[in-house]
């Protein structure tokens, strides 16, 4: 098992190393000067000229990324431009908001996702089946901004029993988890960014159960005389290895924070400030938020594929 763990981190290192490539280049490609926002109208060409060299945008792109680079594994993400604040504390403040929601939004989406899809797929073809399915395409094809402008509509304006946005009565800052007059903040947003993963988590684990269930053991498990609990429940550890999977991709999917939920309910996560980093071309923590985000991806498949060689012999076997 440590061999397979030393394995895995090798396999890492280039992917994460492709993935800087990729979000330091890409941000390159926008149209616009990312110094519009702290030039004046009327700055000279020296102004102009000083300002890049402060930045390094007067240097050649590949000595650009090498020197980001250096900095990032020193821990300097560099300055932002439209807050002249450090990057690393922008996107940490921000990863950390937008954790707080994955810590609600993960066990719901994975519990009801995974339960929901487990009972459709030991029932397959019955009444539970068709109405779990059709819960779950429809939780996959609502817009989740849609949802979240609908959820205000009635919990906020017409209702008012929840707050519509923002995070806490005194922001970010002073935010309390074990209070209700803040946690109740949580329940839309969480709601919302939770339909999505819900929908597809249950139809991948109906089509992995229902799959497992047809396969020549389980026949061998019944003609044993094995009960059906039993049985099911040899079913879903089976099942286990290709839902971790999906899993592993709806947590970074949850941990990157949907820029159109936390906007709608202005929830100051990562999503959001990349939202605020497009619309002010603010290139460092464009550069700083995506790398964040795709480290976490890349160490979520780290996480899984050590969960799945763990539960399924076979894996470590390949």
């Amino acid at each position: 098992m440590l061999s397979l763990i030393f394995r895995r981190i090798l396999y890492a290192l280039p992917i994460a190393i492709g993935v800087s490539v990729v979000c330091f280049s890409l941000v390159y490609l926008a149209p616009g000067d990312p110094l519009q926002t702290i030039l004046p109208a009327d700055a000279s060409a020296d102004t102009i000229a000083l300002i890049k060299h402060e930045y390094g945008f007067d240097r050649p792109i590949p000595v650009q990324y090498a020197l980001w680079l250096w900095r990032v594994l020193h821990g300097d993400f560099g300055v932002s431009i439209s807050t002249r604040r450090p990057v690393l504390l922008e996107v940490a403040g921000s990863l950390h908001n937008t954790a707080i929601l994955a810590l609600f939004s993960v066990p719901l989406s994975f519990g009801l996702g995974y339960a929901m899809g487990a009972i459709a797929g030991c029932f397959p073809g019955k009444w539970i089946d068709r109405i779990v399915t059709g819960t779950a395409v429809m939780g996959v094809s609502l817009p989740n901004y849609w949802v979240g402008i609908v959820f205000v509509i009635l919990f906020s304006v017409e209702w008012m029993v929840l707050p519509a946005t923002g995070m806490g009565l005194h922001g970010s800052d002073q935010f309390d988890i074990l209070s209700w007059s803040d946690a109740r903040f949580l329940i839309l947003p969480v709601v919302t960014l939770a339909m999505v993963p819900i929908g597809i988590l249950s139809r991948s684990t109906r089509a992995a159960v229902s799959e497992i269930r047809g396969q020549d053991f389980v026949v061998t498990l019944r003609a044993k005389g094995l009960s059906e609990p039993a049985i099911i429940r040899h079913v879903l550890k089976n099942s286990l290895p290709p839902v971790m999977a999906v899993m592993g991709l709806q947590f970074g999917y949850l941990m990157g924070g949907s820029i159109l939920v936390e906007t709608v309910f202005t929830w100051p996560g990562s999503g959001f400030l990349l939202s605020k980093a497009i619309i002010n071309r603010d290139i460092p923590v464009l550069q700083g938020c995506i790398l964040a985000l795709a480290m976490v991806f890349v160490a979520t498949n780290l996480v899984v594929d050590l969960l799945q060689a763990a539960i399924d012999p076979r894996i470590r076997r390949a």
